[in-house]
């Protein structure tokens, strides 16, 4: 029996407008009133991913960051965080800068921008938060970073992707959630090993645990869950690594998989 679901977000719980259907609202009911954990496991800051929580009415531990943070949704309080080291974090900057792209730092669970531009103007749309121009990187540095994202044209990604995961491979992960974001985060820091901190907590095994994305900063996480669901326009190497395919994030995919694997099982 499962007794607990990892929902990533974008691609996945919400449509392509950004909303989570009724459909899916009354799946996730229905499987916490059977008992089941279910959680966000997001590339969002936890702003972003707690009034989410609170709008489902759950009660597990929220993943954020990618993992580099775990919240208690029902106090708001960190149960877990993991920043990126002060040197790694420079070296991200300073490659950022010079690619000449726009450049995302999530300190405190706050937004920081190195431009103000239409890039920035569609990522606060999905953040739901205010940026603020980069005045200081030492300052923001020391006071902790916990990721740093730059966006890009899709193709230009793909590029950065392959050549920064080859650089930095033994100090920072690299990947992408939406194809024109690549994510910086500590190396110690994933979605997957956010589930095995939840597990040993809650005394969950990772064969009881449900995982459901779409992304590349999904794939360890559908991995190592004991079952993994790919959404229908998760990438075709993403479904597979995944022991299950369900419908697309416009399709109620999230809803079919909890009835499918929860409510009829």
């Amino acid at each position: 029996m499962y007794k607990f679901i990892a929902l990533d977000v974008d691609g996945t719980l919400v449509t392509s407008e950004r909303t989570i259907t009724d459909s899916t609202k009354a799946a996730i009911q229905a499987a916490i009133e059977k008992g089941v954990l279910v959680s966000i496991s997001s590339g969002r800051p936890y702003v972003g991913v707690g009034p989410i929580a609170k709008q489902l009415g759950l009660k597990a531990p929220m993943i954020a960051y990618n993992g580099g943070m775990i919240v208690d949704s029902t106090n708001d309080q960190i149960i877990y965080e993991c920043g990126m080291n002060p040197e790694d974090a420079r070296r991200v900057i300073a490659d950022g800068q010079k690619e000449d792209t726009t450049i995302i730092i999530w300190s405190k669970d706050e937004l920081y921008v190195n431009r103000m531009d239409v890039r920035v103007d569609s990522y606060r749309q999905i953040s739901d938060v205010v940026p603020h121009l980069i005045e200081d990187y030492e300052a923001l540095i020391e006071q902790g970073i916990t990721k740093i994202l730059w966006i890009d044209d899709v193709e230009t990604i793909v590029v950065y992707r392959d050549r920064y995961r080859k650089k930095y491979q033994e100090q920072i992960n690299v990947v992408t959630s939406l194809p024109m974001f690549l994510e910086f985060v500590d190396k110690g820091v994933s979605k997957a090993e956010a589930l095995k901190r939840i597990g040993e907590q809650y005394g969950i095994k990772r064969e009881e645990m449900i995982a459901i994305g779409d992304g590349d900063n999904d794939l360890e996480m559908l991995e190592y869950a004991g079952l993994g669901i790919a959404m229908g326009n998760a990438h075709d190497h993403v479904k597979a690594v995944c022991e299950d395919v369900t419908a697309s994030n416009d399709d109620d995919g999230v809803a079919k998989a909890i009835k499918k694997h929860i409510l009829q099982g």
